[in-house]
């Protein structure tokens, strides 16, 4: 049987070789970290990475990405700490769901104590924007038809509810869709998003399937809803860059 944890601690022993580069989190980022994730599903990893001192003094920077991977079954890359800090103080809603992940192949203690630091610069508009756009993306894309494959379904209820998240607690909202089951939904949505569960182990990823009205309803509502409420939000980003220059002056000066 396939060790995805031990193969993914090899394969990071080996970016960190070739790349001469310290990793300081790995984490899935896609389905498979969301709790909905086929069988055949590919494993989408992220990572965050730190270059030596001597590489951060150069003239010419080096890149800040690095994209190690992508087949059928692996799709590996990663963020520069400098790219990672910058993307914090946008308020970058991607880079809190990697920081929060529940399927973790790689945390260094130098990362919690940069996560700690770095999360008071979450911005509940930046992130409900972004919550927005990937539902309404996938609304456009895969659920206008009167046959849909269910599996879409799921890439539009996720964020949306994770815009309720942080519309009611004005945090960052969880990872696991399970667990952005637990806020309090209407009965009628909560019992269709049960019975879609149920139909979705029954179904073929591929297989279409005709349309729920009770999910696409509540789909189509609530794009109208949240989009209104990230408008009317009064821009919550941090200006200060103060603490995510002192995290990044103390690690350059570390030795990697």
């Amino acid at each position: 049987m396939r060790n995805i944890s031990e193969e993914m601690h090899e394969k990071l022993l080996e970016i960190e070789k070739q790349e001469n580069v310290t990793i300081l989190l790995a984490v899935e980022s896609g389905s498979r970290a969301w709790g909905f994730a086929s069988p055949d599903s590919d494993y989408d990893v992220r990572f965050i990475y730190a270059r030596t001192q001597g590489d951060y003094l150069k003239l010419k920077e080096e890149k800040d990405v690095i994209e190690w991977q992508l087949d059928d079954v692996l799709d590996i890359n990663g963020w520069d700490l400098k790219k990672a800090l910058a993307q914090f103080h946008r308020g970058n809603a991607t880079l809190f769901e990697w920081s929060n992940s529940p399927v973790v192949y790689k945390k260094t203690k130098q990362w919690e104590e940069i996560y700690q630091k770095a999360k008071k610069y979450f911005s509940k508009k930046a992130a409900v924007y972004h919550y927005y756009g990937t539902a309404q993306s996938t609304f456009q894309k895969y659920l206008q038809g009167e046959q849909v494959r269910y599996k879409k379904y799921f890439y539009a209820l996720r964020p949306l509810l994770a815009c309720r998240y942080v519309e009611t607690y004005g945090a960052a909202p969880p990872v696991l869709f399970e667990d952005l089951m637990q806020m309090e939904l209407p009965g009628h949505l909560r019992r269709g998003i049960e019975e879609l569960l149920e139909k979705k182990k029954l179904t073929d990823e591929k297989e279409q399937k005709p349309q729920m009205p009770v999910i696409i309803e509540f789909i189509r509502e609530e794009l109208e809803r949240q989009k209104q409420i990230a408008d009317d939000m009064e821009d919550d980003r941090r200006a200060e860059w103060d603490t995510l220059d002192q995290i990044y002056r103390e690690l350059i000066l570390q030795k990697f």
